[in-house]
């Protein structure tokens, strides 16, 4: 995120001269007060800011004089405002491009008011292109309009290495069925002059003319028969590139950071595996069986035709540069504009219809399906009117196209017609002529539809290596060691969040003994689930560092790490598959026996064994022919196999009722003695038997200490315990 814009001389001498020499941040402040178009700059000096537009400063502050400032959106605009001794002041409204930067420069006021270091690490990316100042596609990072499309094409190839062998085949095949169709025209002429019209002063030859016919028969089924095993080489080859694609980018997300992919729709990475994948196979298909094809017949034929005869050779290819010239205007009024709009609202209504129907429970509960309906026809119906845009181009442009390359043929037959009359051009020339001459039509032809697919498939490509090549924000080092946890966990001065200027939690400091529990207590948005996301490191910490039996995880390798830490979440997820599969799944190679002894701790295994098929009963998708208590229950005999030595409990009985959550209380109990255990509870009173409480607020520790001494201390955790009661009584008084 650019946080320092460069000033005009002008607006640079206006703002040194009120502010001092040093300027710290300077970022756009695109609207006025009154919300017009402006070309004004905020900038951040030593002690004082200043907003400068077209050489003159028109405000400024000493930073210390005002406190709490904050971006406040609004509609289609946002203002950076701050509380001062009158009240809250605006200071600059900005457009809604600009919010994520001005949550940036409100966090380094804030820290300049209070006289303390700046922690802002600047992480968040632009979505502009650099180079043309478009906003960039979603979930790419290259611009459409700037991006190398021969370099795009290049990796593809490069990813396309492994396959060279049936590559070549294909192309020798390519070469050889433009051989053989170049040789129906010459026959052709055979079949003239040696029969129908021979030439002035030659006997018509019987021999020749079963000869020609034979030559074209065989150039027609020798060319179909060689086509029938260009298509089947290409389609084995083009499926296997782009099976390898979708193993890259699956390997690639499966590899990727959390943060990384809790940003993305999985909607959209579900296109970019199966969409995109299948874009690029139609693209190599068409390059090996149509796009050389016709490169190596134009190339053919234009040196035929110019051998033939140069002077109707220049008359056929006469169109080529107007029909070169239109097809240069289709790339750029479809591809850049229509194109990509239809392709990106494509893109969006996949990812909303995989979002309607992964919550479809939720539509069908609150009867919203002709809402959910509406909102389909409208994507639908969007798609539809760029789709229809886009064709109408088409339709235009490709008759005239059409027409300019039909209407040399006709130059051609007049031209032709005369020379014969005059003895310096047999008919059988002519009809070969004319021959080679409809095949050039083909190859230019073809150029008209180029843009379809090659935008198409360079945009797939763009996007799928948009995901290879991005690099994952939780990296090992190359010393990161292989170390069996025995469960000490220690924080020091902690501070993260998801974005820098936006601490989630703040100088978290303490220290958990192998073997205790805690409990993890605070208002929703305290910061408890993302202090278990640090300790799985699932993040890395802004600032201190957590440690391990006195080792920072940092330098302790992931998969290593993540083994041997066990979470059990609210949410549960079980796979497709049978009970068995799923207990496994957190340790593959465990015996029939072991998964049982999982089952019996989890207090599972007697609802199992009730089940026709037992542990074989095949589960629906997340397990949804089971009741939410069994499937938790199911995933807590999971994390028994795993047999971890963190234990993580992240409200794991927030959604049960109280008589399935004390069965599965009881099975905790069991699993979290001589563990390190963290647990998030929902019912404050499941954590009563917990060594200590840490009770966090605002992204900090407010109170550590047990049950017993926090409600003697009757502070925070006092008063979340009363409200809980309270309304337990309303509840059961309204029953």
């Amino acid at each position: 995120m650019n946080l320092n814009f460069e000033l005009s001389t002008q607006d640079r001498l206006a703002v040194q001269e009120v502010i001092g020499e040093t300027i710290r941040y300077c970022v756009p402040a695109d609207l006025s007060l009154t919300g017009r178009r402006t070309s004004g700059y905020f900038v951040i000096g030593e002690e004082m800011w200043a907003y400068v537009q077209n050489g003159e400063v028109k405000e400024s502050s000493l930073i210390a004089e005002a406190r709490e400032y904050k971006v406040v959106p609004l509609i289609g605009n946002a203002v950076l405002e701050a509380k001062d001794e009158i009240g809250k002041q605006i200071l600059v409204r900005i457009s809604m491009e600009h919010i994520a930067r001005y949550a940036y420069i409100a966090q380094i006021l804030n820290y300049i008011a209070e006289k303390s270091e700046i922690r802002i690490y600047n992480e968040e990316e632009e979505r502009v292109c650099s180079n043309c100042g478009n906003r960039l596609l979603h979930g790419t990072r290259v611009c459409a309009n700037c991006m190398n499309k021969a370099a795009v094409l290049k990796r593809l190839f490069a990813v396309s290495k492994s396959h060279w062998r049936l590559l070549m085949v294909g192309l020798i095949i390519l070469m050889v069925t433009s051989g053989v169709s170049l040789l129906g025209p010459y026959f052709q002429k055979v079949l003239v002059n040696s029969s129908l019209q021979p030439p002035e002063g030659q006997s018509a030859n019987i021999t020749l003319f079963f000869v020609a016919i034979g030559g074209i028969l065989f150039s027609l089924v020798a060319a179909e028969l060689l086509n029938v095993g260009k298509g089947r080489v290409m389609a084995t080859v083009s499926s296997s590139i782009a099976a390898d694609l979708r193993k890259l980018v699956y390997e690639k997300i499966q590899n990727l950071s959390l943060g990384f992919l809790t940003s993305q729709r999985a909607g959209d990475l579900m296109n970019r595996v199966t969409s995109d994948t299948n874009r690029i196979r139609r693209l190599i298909q068409e390059i090996f069986t149509t796009a050389i094809y016709q490169v190596i017949m134009l190339i053919s034929v234009t040196v035929l035709l110019l051998i033939t005869d140069w002077k109707l050779a220049l008359i056929v290819l006469l169109p080529a540069p107007f029909v070169a010239y239109l097809q240069y205007m289709t790339w750029r009024v479809i591809v850049r504009r229509l194109f990509r709009k239809q392709w990106v609202i494509f893109d969006k209504a996949n990812s909303y219809l995989h979002d309607v129907l992964s919550g479809i429970r939720v539509v069908k509960t609150f009867g919203k399906e002709q809402s959910e309906i509406n909102k389909f026809r409208k994507y639908n119906t969007d798609y539809a009117t760029a789709a229809f845009k886009s064709e109408k181009v088409y339709s235009i442009l490709t008759p005239i196209s059409t027409y300019l390359l039909q209407i040399s043929t006709y130059f051609v037959l007049l031209v032709g017609l005369n020379m014969i009359l005059n003895g310096s051009l047999t008919l059988g020339e002519l009809v070969q002529f004319t021959g080679y001459a409809s095949m050039i039509f083909g190859p230019l032809a073809w150029l008209m539809n180029m843009p379809r697919w090659i935008a198409d498939a360079v945009i797939a490509i763009d996007r799928i290596f948009s995901v290879i090549d991005e690099d994952p924000e939780i990296l090992d080092k190359e010393t990161s060691i292989v170390h069996s946890i025995h469960g000490n966990i220690e924080f020091n001065d902690v501070t993260f969040g998801y974005k820098s200027y936006e601490p989630v939690l703040k100088n978290i400091n303490f220290e958990i003994k192998r073997g205790e529990m805690i409990g993890l207590v605070g208002h929703s948005g305290s910061g408890k689930s993302t202090l278990i996301n640090l300790v799985s490191r699932f993040y890395d910490v802004n600032e201190g560092e957590i440690l391990i039996d006195g080792i920072d995880i940092r330098n302790i390798k992931q998969e290593e790490l993540r083994s041997q830490i066990g979470v059990v979440l609210q949410e549960t997820m079980l796979f497709r598959g049978t009970i068995m599969d799923n207990i496994r799944y957190s340790k593959p190679d465990a015996s029939a026996e072991e998964v049982i002894q999982a089952a019996k701790v989890a207090n599972v295994h007697d609802f199992i064994i009730g089940l026709p098929d037992g542990y074989d009963t095949w589960l629906n998708e997340n397990g949804n022919n089971l009741s939410g208590g069994e499937r938790q229950r199911i995933t807590i005999a999971r994390a028994v196999l795993h047999n971890p030595r963190i234990l993580i409990l992240d409200e794991a009985t927030a959604s049960l009722d109280i008589e399935t959550e004390s069965a599965i209380q009881e099975a905790l109990q069991r699993i979290t003695k001589n563990r390190t255990t963290i647990a998030i509870a929902h019912r404050l009173s499941t954590l009563k038997n917990a060594d200590r409480l840490f009770v966090l607020n605002q992204g900090e520790i407010a109170e550590i200490g047990t049950h017993e001494e926090l409600m003697r201390k009757q502070g925070i955790y006092y008063g979340l315990i009363m409200a809980q009661r309270n309304m337990t009584k309303s509840r059961v008084k309204t029953g």
